[in-house]
C-alpha cells in the first residue's frame, strides 16, 4: 500500500472512530510531531539524571507528568492554534492534507494550553516557569494582532528560544536538579542547532507563504541565504557542543560529537549547491533528513553528556 493510500485509511478509520468533526481536531494537533516533541524533552530528563539514573527510574512519575504536559497540552495547542489563524490549503509541517480547521479549534487549543499551565503547576516551579514561557510565546507567534511568525527575525527567534532551548530544560526542570555549566551549555547549544533547522523547515512551503502574504524568514533572506544561515548555525552549536565537552571533560567520547556533524553536513551542502533546481517536495524531503540528522544529533550528545 503507497504512503497516501495508507494515510487515507487511517484517516477513514479516525473519522468513523470519532463521529463528526472529532477526529479533524486530533489532526491539528498534529500527532505526526509528538515523537520529535517528546525525544527533545526526554532529552533534558536524561541529560539531569543519567542514563544509570533512567534505567532505575529516577524521577521517572515525574517525567512521565511532564512529557504529556509538554507534548500533547503545550505543543498540541500551539500547533491547534496555529491552524486556526494560518488556514493553510496545502500541507503543512507534519501534517498532509489538513482538513479545515472545525469549528470550536480556537476554544479547544486555548482549553489545552490553560489546562497544561494548570498541570504545570503540580511539578517543578522551573518546569511551570518554562510553561508558561512557551504559552506565552505560542500565543505572540500565532495569535493576531501579534502574530510574529509573519515577522521575519522574531519567528525565528521565538522558535530558537522555544522549542531549541525551552524544550529540553523542561525535561531537565521536572527532576528538580540545578543545572550546571556543562549541561546549560548543552541545552543552550540546542538554541543555534534549531536556529539553523528553522528555516528549512519554510522552504517546501516558500510559494504558498508568499501567495498567503505571509513574511517569514526564508521569504525576506531568500532560499540562498536561508540555507547559508542553517550552515553557519549548525556549525555554531557544535561548537557550543564541544565547548561544554572540554569543560566536563569528556575525552575521548566527545569525538562522537563528529558524527553528527558531518551528517548535518551531508544533507545541508547538497541542498545549498542544488536548491535552485528543487521542487517543494524535494524540499520537503530535505527539511526531513535534517530531522533525522537531529535524531542523530540527540543521541550523540547523550552518549557523551548523560553520564
Amino acid at each position: 500500500m503507497s504512503d497516501a493510500r495508507a494515510l487515507n485509511a487511517w484517516r477513514r478509520a479516525g473519522y468513523r472512530l470519532l463521529p463528526g468533526d472529532a477526529f479533524s481536531y486530533i489532526l491539528h494537533l498534529r500527532p505526526a510531531e509528538w515523537p520529535i516533541m517528546a525525544g527533545h524533552t526526554v532529552l533534558g530528563y536524561l541529560l539531569a539524571v543519567g542514563l544509570r539514573g533512567a534505567w532505575h527510574g529516577m524521577a521517572l512519575a515525574e517525567a512521565v507528568r511532564g512529557l504529556v504536559i509538554w507534548v500533547v497540552f503545550l505543543n498540541g495547542g500551539t500547533l491547534a492554534i496555529n491552524s486556526v489563524f494560518d488556514r493553510d490549503e496545502g500541507d503543512i509541517g507534519y501534517l498532509s492534507a489538513p482538513p479545515a480547521p472545525p469549528k470550536y479549534l480556537l476554544e479547544f487549543s486555548v482549553l489545552l494550553l490553560a489546562g497544561g499551565q494548570v498541570l504545570a503547576l503540580t511539578l517543578a516551579p522551573l518546569f511551570a516557569i518554562d510553561y508558561a514561557l512557551c504559552f506565552a510565546l505560542s500565543v505572540l507567534y500565532s495569535v493576531p494582532p501579534f502574530r510574529f511568525k509573519a515577522v521575519a527575525g522574531v519567528d525565528w527567534l521565538i522558535n530558537m528560544i522555544g522549542f531549541g532551548a525551552l524544550t529540553p530544560i523542561a525535561g531537565w526542570a521536572v527532576t528538580g536538579r540545578a543545572l550546571d555549566l556543562q549541561h546549560a551549555l548543552v541545552l543552550a547549544a540546542f538554541c543555534p542547532l534549531f536556529a539553523g533547522l528553522y528555516p528549512l523547515t519554510q522552504l517546501y512551503q516558500f510559494e504558498e507563504d508568499r501567495r498567503r502574504g505571509d513574511r517569514t524568514l526564508a521569504l525576506i533572506v531568500g532560499m540562498r541565504t536561508s540555507l547559508l544561515l542553517a550552515i553557519g548555525c549548525t556549525i555554531l552549536a557544535f561548537a557550543v557542543f564541544a565547548l561544554a565537552a572540554v569543560l566536563a571533560r569528556a575525552h575521548p567520547v566527545a569525538s562522537l560529537l563528529v558524527i553528527p556533524l558531518i551528517l548535518w553536513l551531508v544533507v545541508l551542502v547538497p541542498w545549498y549547491r542544488h536548491h535552485p533546481m528543487w521542487s517543494p517536495a524535494h524540499h520537503e524531503r530535505g527539511m526531513y533528513r535534517a530531522l533525522g540528522a537531529w535524531a542523530v544529533t540527540d543521541l550523540v550528545v547523550l552518549l557523551v553528556f548523560a553520564r
